[in-house]
């Protein structure tokens, strides 16, 4: 495993109990959201959770093995990958892991214990980073203590540094204390934000024969102690990428001899807030990006924007996203002006399967540091691991989405975003205790 200064450490199996070598859970979790990767970009945090599985005997999947790649939704491009990469590779990531990912990031690890008698047990762990620049303020804990980013534009602002943790611990807690006969599967997904990892995902083999899954999250407004066994009915959610394309021309000189893309865009941001609302359940939408690199005496050649539809259902997410498709095309008609779409992301919804819950709700109750545990919550946000747990009950397996509470002074996705590091352990052990129950 890559110790917090960013070296390697040998490879032979190290006794978790004495910490010999390994960097303990908060050390770990530390040195990762130092170190903020954005989605498709994780090939760090990929490389070091690599190395230490592979030393615990797992078999890995890296990269295009892990993923569906012509699958994958809002891929940087091929030079942001590239730079990416090469930072991971400065900053201590071993390199037998990075040449077998390619320019993919991804890891599935598994590992049969005792017999293998017994379930296939699957968790999902997603590990990128937000596009946010960390604070620096000296009540930011990261910053005061010393471990906040250091890349400029990316933070671990959701709490997936904790999440990548949990993964590993789960992996050092089973191979210390056993208590488990069966097959386990870590899926340590890219490109959680923006709901860009979990379709490639999905679609490899690695689900068809899972009998039970858990995905899980830190936070979510719930203080440390609290344990929700199942989120369940996120909203489905899509965010589609437009870019108008016109004509340039002088605004003052010869004005109608160009074709406005902006005038494009602003004409199809109206009309989207004007979408009817859908009788059947819940749903939204929000312009959250717009770019036109334009002269204030230019008419503009080009303009892009990012649309985000969200439904309470699939179909429901469809209709905002096909309304959405007709009014840019109309948009763009009535401005004479080209368009092309491309989709960055999209999640589903699913409801969560009664023997998980229970499970999970059962294994909680006997954690220390568990105060209070609840069997179901509608989750309000979306979610991707939607689509993993969508396949595992396609193919006949039983899932659910844990919340581990923990507790922090500022929300999600915003600058001063930390956690409760005792959350950690609570959320190894509320796994390990769910997975023994199997």
């Amino acid at each position: 495993m890559t110790n917090a200064n960013g070296g390697t450490d040998g490879g032979e199996t190290r006794d978790i109990e004495a910490n010999t070598g390994d960097p303990t859970l908060v050390e770990l979790r530390r040195d990762l959201h130092a170190h903020p990767e954005a989605g498709w970009k994780e090939f760090r945090t990929t490389a070091l959770v690599a190395a230490e599985l592979d030393e615990r005997g797992f078999t890995l999947h890296l990269g295009a093995d892990a993923v569906d790649v012509d699958a994958r939704l809002g891929v940087p491009s091929d030079d942001e990958i590239a730079g990416a990469k090469a930072r991971a590779r400065e900053e201590g990531a071993p390199e037998r892991y990075l040449e077998r990912m390619g320019d993919v990031t991804g890891l599935v690890a598994e590992k049969t214990y005792g017999t293998g008698d017994g379930p296939t047990v699957g968790v999902r762990i997603d590990m990128d980073a937000l596009e946010l620049t960390e604070s620096s303020d000296d009540d930011h804990r990261p910053a005061r203590e010393g471990f906040v980013s250091r890349h400029p534009g990316e933070m671990h602002a959701c709490g997936h540094d904790g999440h990548t943790t949990i993964g590993v611990g789960i992996a050092r807690e089973l191979d210390a204390t056993g208590g488990f006969d069966g097959h386990l599967k870590l899926f340590f997904q890219p490109a959680e934000e923006g709901g860009r990892g979990g379709v490639p995902m999905s679609k490899t083999d690695h689900l068809a024969d899972l009998d039970h899954f858990l995905a899980l999250h830190l936070g979510l407004d719930n203080e440390t102690g609290k344990v929700i066994a199942a989120y369940e009915h996120p909203l489905s959610n899509a965010k589609l990428d437009v870019t108008f394309h016109g004509e340039a021309a002088h605004a003052g000189k010869a004005p109608n001899q160009g074709r406005n893309a902006l005038q494009a865009m602003t004409t199809a941001i109206g009309n989207l807030y004007a979408i009817p609302r859908h009788a059947d359940g819940a749903t939204r939408i929000n312009v959250g990006q717009v770019h036109s690199p334009n002269a204030q005496n230019v008419i503009a050649e080009e303009a892009k924007m990012r649309i985000e539809v969200r439904g309470e259902t699939a179909e429901l997410n469809d209709y905002m996203l096909s309304r959405a498709r007709r009014i840019v095309k109309h948009a763009t008609a009535m401005h004479d002006v080209e368009f092309e779409t491309s989709l960055y992301g999209k999640t589903t919804t699913f409801t969560a399967d009664d023997g998980m819950v229970t499970a999970v709700a059962q294994a909680a109750e006997g954690v220390e540091g568990v105060d209070t545990v609840v069997e179901r919550a509608p989750i309000g946000a979306s979610e991707d691991a939607s689509f993993l747990i969508e396949r595992v009950q396609e193919e006949g397996g039983v899932g659910t989405y844990v919340g581990i509470g923990a507790s922090n002074p500022f929300g999600h996705h915003t600058s001063k975003f930390d956690i409760d590091e005792d959350a950690l352990k609570i959320g190894v052990d509320v796994v390990v205790e769910t997975i023994r129950s199997l």
